[in-house]
Parts: C-alpha cells; sequence; structure tokens
C-alpha cells in the first residue's frame, strides 16, 4: 500500500526526535593560550566511548605482546614514557580531570610511521616514527602533545558522533525523495560534512598539542620541523579537500605561528626546570 504523506511526515518526525534527543552540545576542554574554544556536538556518552577504547586498547596491547612487537627496546620504551610522564600533567591546564586517567603508554614494533592516543588516555607509539624520521624528544613531544589532544577533546566521539548525524540525514533524505543514497550519497556526506571537520579537528590538535610541549619544557618549534619531515617522507598526498588532514604547506604555517604564541610558557618551564 502507497503511504500517505502523514506517514512519511511521522517517519521524518521519528528519525529527528531520536536524532535530537541524544545529542548534547558539550565543551570538552578550557581554551588554554591556544584558545581552543569551540563548542562539539556529542551523540554518545563519553562512558560508553571510553569503555569501548579501553576494550580495544586491551586487545591490540595483547595482539602486539603475543607476536612479541610490545615494548621490544626497554631504552625506547622508557624514552617514550619519560615524555610522557612530563606531558600527562599538563593536560590539567585543559581540563581537570584528565591527568587521573588511567593512562597507559606503550611503543609497538612496527615500519609504520604512526601514533595515537585513544579516549582515557591510551597510547601507542610505533617504532617506525621514532626510527624512520630520526625523532628527537622535542619532536616526539609534539607528535605525543597532539595524540594527547585528540583525547583531551574527545575526537574520537565526536567523529563517532557525527557520522551518526549524517546516517540520520541521509535517512531523511531517501525517506523524502524515496531513492536510495548507496555509497555516492555516503561519499559526498563524508567530502561535505565530516571530512572539513575532520580537518578542524587535526588543527585544534596540532594547536593544544604545541601548548603541551611547550608547557612541559619541549621545544614547540619542533612541530615545524617534526611536519617538514613528515612531508618529506610521505611523498604525495590526496588533495586537502578531500583529506581529514591539513595539507602540509597549510599545517606547517599553523603550527609556526602557534608554536611562536606559547614560546613564553616553554621559556617559563626551561627557566623552572
Amino acid at each position: 500500500m502507497r503511504k500517505t504523506p502523514r506517514h512519511w511526515f511521522c517517519r521524518i518526525a521519528l528519525v529527528a526526535a531520536v536524532s535530537l534527543a541524544g545529542c548534547q552540545t558539550v565543551q570538552t576542554t578550557r581554551g588554554g593560550e591556544v584558545g581552543v574554544n569551540r563548542s562539539q556536538s556529542m551523540m554518545l556518552s563519553a562512558s560508553e566511548v571510553d569503555t569501548a577504547a579501553k576494550e580495544q586498547y586491551s586487545q591490540i596491547i595483547a595482539e602486539a605482546q603475543k607476536k612479541g612487537a610490545l615494548n621490544q627496546d626497554p631504552a625506547m620504551t622508557q624514552r617514550v614514557r619519560r615524555i610522557a610522564q612530563r606531558l600527562i600533567p599538563q593536560t590539567a591546564v585543559f581540563r581537570d580531570d584528565a591527568p587521573k586517567w588511567q593512562w597507559e603508554v606503550n611503543v609497538l614494533a612496527s615500519k609504520e610511521v604512526n601514533a595515537w592516543c585513544m579516549p582515557g588516555g591510551k597510547i601507542a607509539v610505533y617504532t617506525g616514527l621514532i626510527e624512520q624520521l630520526k625523532i628527537t624528544d622535542d619532536e616526539l613531544a609534539a607528535v605525543m602533545g597532539h595524540e594527547i589532544a585528540h583525547a583531551l577533546r574527545e575526537h574520537a566521539r565526536e567523529s563517532m558522533s557525527r557520522q551518526a548525524i549524517t546516517g540520520v540525514g541521509l535517512s531523511v533524505i531517501e525517506i523524502l525523495t524515496g531513492v536510495s543514497m548507496g555509497d555516492t550519497g555516503q561519499l559526498l556526506a563524508q567530502s561535505m560534512f565530516v571530512l572539513p571537520n575532520s580537518r578542524q579537528n587535526e588543527q585544534e590538535a596540532d594547536r593544544i598539542g604545541v601548548e603541551l610541549a611547550a608547557r612541559a619544557g619541549y621545544d614547540p618549534r619542533a612541530a615545524v620541523s617534526l611536519w617538514t619531515k613528515m612531508s618529506n617522507f610521505g611523498g604525495s598526498q590526496p588533495p586537502q579537500w578531500l583529506s581529514t588532514h591539513p595539507s602540509h604547506e597549510s599545517r606547517v604555517k599553523d603550527v609556526h605561528e602557534y608554536s611562536q604564541r606559547v614560546m613564553p610558557l616553554y621559556e617559563r618551564a626551561k627557566a623552572a626546570s
């Protein structure tokens, strides 16, 4: 039987109501010296995301241990953890609860040039990042500060919420038009709504990261040399408008500007050490 306009309206209203009921506007962090003050829309609770992250991290660590890829080099592991121990107390500038998170820091043996920090403070640094970039302590602090900033800002939770909201929007369009959006619609939604915000998240993490590093007594200008190294190592990359990361040129320009802003913090930290 063909559905009447009233049936369509009821279905759209139901989808919209479920979306709005579960969406909250939050301020995850204080702005700090770098002034990251954007409000964020969340559909998922922090506790459920943190629980999922903890479980996933445990699985990754267990798998790495089984393969003999966990913390193979004691000196390298100690180096990474020492930097983390200086960065973590500085997270209190952005949010009060962060220093009390159940932080974990591990080094995974992999040629991949990568590092990440899951929600709740679960950090992994890959040996490829350290060895292939011949990374300095200041540059490693820039990487780890950037990844910690993602966790402070709850970017994973925000991204998951955004994708859920995007999915609701596509459902409404399909209901209105009676046409399935399919893969093309998903790609369009990603390009228009998800990716630009992801680039914004990367910029926020860069800016908070240089402040964390500076406050911990690491030269924030190392973020410039880090991303220059990454640019030389990575070769070609997708156009900025189709990438979740800023172009190398815009990123280096931005971290240069913000590293200069936090130089007084670095100088005070060095003087106090």
